[in-house]
C-alpha cells in the first residue's frame, strides 16, 4: 500500500496536480491524500472519486505533514505539491527504484517549464538540469554518497511519525533514513514538472528561504552530509566548471550564465547575514511565491 499525499496552500493549479497523479497507471494498491488549509481544495476533492481531503490549520506544510503521518498505514509514502503537476511514469518508476530494500527515501527530478527566453526562465533550467540533475543528484546517486531530495517529488518508507517544523521536510528526511540504516535514491525519470520564479524579487525569496532550511538542520543534525552550503556551491561549482559552462547555446545564454554567479553570492550573503545579525531563520509556513501561481 502507497499513500500519495499532495500538499496544498490556495494553489490556482490544484487540479492539474491531481491529474497527473491519476494519470498514472500505478501498479500497486494505493491512495492520494489532498492535504491544504481552504475551502476551494476541499470543494475541488469533492469532485473527484475515492480521493481523501485532510484539512489542515493552515500553520505550515511540516506541521500538516506530521499531522497526516499519524493517520496513514502505507509502507510508502509520496509527498509532492499542488503547484507542480509529475510525468505519468514517475510514480511507477519511484516504486521501481523502491525494489531496492536498501533505499528508504528517494527523490524525482524536477523539470522547468519556463522559458529560457529570459534570465530568470534560463536560470530555473541551469539550476535544475546541472546544479540539482547533473551535480547533486545523478552524479551522487552513481557514486553511493548522500543526496537531498526535492520537495516537488520524493517518497519514503513509512518508518518514522514526527519532523521537525523548523527545517525543510525533504532534507531532514532523507537524513532521518540514513540514520536508520538506508541509502537516498533518485529517480531521474521520474519527473515533476515546475513553474519557477519570473521576477528578481520572488527568486530571491525563494532560495533564500531554501538556503535557510538547509542551515538549520546544524541544529538537529551536526553530523549532516553537508550538500548544500556556501562553500559546497563554491567547491561543486569550481569543480564541474566546464560542465556548466557548456551549457549556454548562444552569448546570450553565457552571458546569463555568468550572472547567475553573482546572484547566488548575493543569496548566501543574505542568508549570513539574517541568520547572524537580524537573527532570522527558516520557520515552518505556507509562504506564496506569487509569479510562480500563474
Amino acid at each position: 500500500m502507497i499513500s500519495i499525499i499532495i500538499t496544498s496552500f490556495k494553489e490556482p493549479h490544484l487540479k492539474r496536480a491531481i491529474d497527473s497523479v491519476l494519470n498514472n497507471k500505478i501498479k500497486k494498491k494505493h491512495e492520494i491524500i489532498i492535504v491544504a488549509p481552504d475551502k476551494e481544495a476541499k470543494e475541488l476533492v469533492k469532485s473527484y472519486k475515492n480521493l481523501k481531503f485532510f484539512k489542515d490549520h493552515g500553520k505550515g506544510k511540516s506541521l500538516a505533514l506530521n499531522q497526516v503521518f499519524k493517520k496513514v498505514k502505507s509502507d510508502i509514502l509520496i509527498l509532492t505539491d499542488g503547484d507542480v503537476y509529475i510525468s505519468n511514469n514517475a510514480i511507477n518508476e519511484i516504486l521501481e527504484l523502491f525494489k531496492d530494500h536498501k533505499i528508504g527515501c528517494l527523490t524525482g527530478r524536477p523539470v522547468s517549464t519556463n522559458s529560457k527566453n529570459n534570465i530568470f526562465g534560463y536560470w530555473s533550467h541551469l539550476l535544475f538540469d546541472i546544479g540539482a540533475h547533473e551535480i547533486s543528484r545523478k552524479k551522487r546517486f552513481q557514486e553511493g554518497k548522500f543526496l537531498e531530495c526535492s520537495g516537488y517529488l520524493f517518497a519514503f518508507r513509512n518508518i518514522f511519525m514526527d519532523i521537525p517544523l523548523d527545517v525543510a521536510e525533504d532534507s531532514i528526511i532523507p537524513y532521518l533514513c540514513l540514520k536508520k540504516g538506508y541509502k537516498v535514491g533518485y529517480a531521474e525519470k521520474a519527473l515533476v514538472y515546475v513553474k519557477n520564479p519570473t521576477n528578481l524579487k520572488d527568486f530571491i525569496k525563494q532560495r533564500v528561504r531554501t538556503a535557510k532550511g538547509h542551515e538549520k538542520l546544524k541544529l538537529y543534525a551536526p553530523d549532516y552530509p553537508r550538500v548544500k552550503s556556501f562553500s559546497m556551491e563554491i567547491f561543486e561549482g569550481l569543480k564541474n566548471i566546464r560542465l556548466i559552462l557548456s551549457y549556454p547555446k548562444n552569448i546570450k545564454e553565457f552571458i546569463y550564465t555568468l550572472t547567475l554567479f553573482p546572484a547566488r553570492l548575493y543569496i548566501w550573503l543574505r542568508v549570513k547575514y539574517d541568520q547572524s545579525l537580524k537573527g532570522k531563520t527558516y520557520q515552518d509556513c505556507w509562504e506564496r511565491i506569487e509569479s510562480t501561481k500563474t
